[in-house]
């Protein structure tokens, strides 16, 4: 019972600072499109066999790149409800922009790093076949709206130094075109997926780089600057924030506590600021914060649907959106099909109540949001 009074007040704490607005806004952010995770089912078998437990990190599970068979079924899922402007929900879809290219490391013997976009990695990924028609046909009818979360989900500095280094499992994961083992303990708090963390002054420079980079290939490929961004793994510190305005990025999604690497006499550790809606940094960049998820591939035993509908009640309660966290991996169907299908069985639910619920809904996407707000 006090767990639960606990709970509801964090909840509620979370909504009261910040920007409002009268409009009952959902907005839902999907992280790591475009993204390798796991290559396929034959893999996953393999890695099985080798006793590393893949089943057990629903990431290695379930996640790789999204097929067209995915992009349909979560269109059909979209379709099915609309909002009172007579908008079907829209996936604010954030995009690393490529890959490691595999081939070409080891072909310089692990002593340099190069990535493709993946555009290229869709190449190599036969059920990738197809993708770049569903992503052009999801943006063009508002069914997504790409923005940034980086150049690739991957802090290259780390990664490179183990494949120098030989660390067993590195190397094996590599060897199967992968960045991690991650159902396996890494030094790394995110198994090298936190790709704007740094450990030297020489790295915190180079994920600048990476930013731009970053940032420089959306714009190539969408035609379109990402007016927000996403860190991977939420971290980043105040150097990433004056890049990426400095190229045009006007919203900092994230949740309510960043995590900012601190070097102190070269000894990393970790500084937890918090965020609210609308809170302003010093280059005038506001802040997004998720008050709502739905993740039932990484928590399958939690009430998905009543747990995002509570969430949502209680950012209407504070006049705030709802902005609903989505993983990619709860989507795919690549590798377990029946994970695609359970998933989106209940966000076809979700989205049916959600309506049933607030018929003056409004779905906006990440870069819209703020539009409708005023500072309180």
């Amino acid at each position: 019972m006090f767990e639960n009074l606990n709970k509801n007040l964090r909840r509620n704490l979370l909504n009261i600072p910040g920007a409002r607005s009268k409009k009952k806004i959902i907005v839902f952010e999907s992280d790591d499109w475009g993204s390798i995770r796991m290559p396929s089912r034959k893999v996953f078998e393999k890695i099985k066999k080798e006793n590393l437990a893949p089943e057990e990190d629903p990431y290695l599970k379930y996640d790789t790149l999204a097929s067209v068979d995915d992009f349909n079924a979560l269109f059909e899922t979209l379709k099915s409800v609309r909002d009172k402007n007579n908008n079907h929900p829209i996936i604010t879809a954030n995009a690393v922009m490529g890959n490691p290219d595999f081939e070409k490391i080891e072909q310089h013997n692990f002593e340099s790093y190069f990535w493709e976009p993946f555009t290229t990695t869709w190449q190599k990924y036969p059920h990738c076949a197809g993708v770049e028609t569903a992503w052009n046909y999801g943006q063009e009818n508002e069914f997504l709206k790409f923005q940034c979360h980086g150049r690739e989900h991957l802090n290259v500095d780390q990664w490179m130094l183990s494949l120098q280094k030989g660390d067993k499992l590195v190397r094996k994961a590599f060897n199967n075109q992968m960045i991690s083992i991650s159902s396996q303990p890494s030094s790394l708090k995110f198994n090298y997926m936190e790709g704007l963390d740094f450990f030297s002054i020489s790295e915190k420079k180079n994920k600048k780089k990476v930013v731009t980079e970053a940032l420089l290939e959306f714009k190539n490929y969408f035609g379109f600057d990402s007016k927000s961004f996403i860190a991977n793994c939420y971290i980043w510190d105040e150097s990433i924030e004056e890049v990426l305005a400095n190229l045009g990025v006007l919203y900092l999604q994230g949740m309510a506590n960043q995590v900012i690497p601190v070097l102190n006499k070269n000894t990393h550790s970790y500084h937890y600021k918090k965020h609210y809606l609308g809170q302003k940094n010093k280059f005038g960049q506001q802040y997004l914060v998720r008050n709502a998820f739905f993740e039932p591939s990484l928590m399958p035993y939690t009430e998905w649907v009543s747990d995002c509908l509570q969430r949502i009640n209680i950012a209407f309660r504070w006049n705030k959106p709802a902005i609903i966290g989505i993983h990619r991996l709860n989507f795919i169907g690549s590798i377990h099909e029946e994970n695609r299908t359970k998933n989106l069985k209940m966000f076809k639910q979700l989205l049916k109540e959600i309506i049933k619920r607030w018929p003056d809904v409004e779905f906006r996407s990440s870069d819209q949001v703020l539009n409708e707000m005023r500072d309180e």
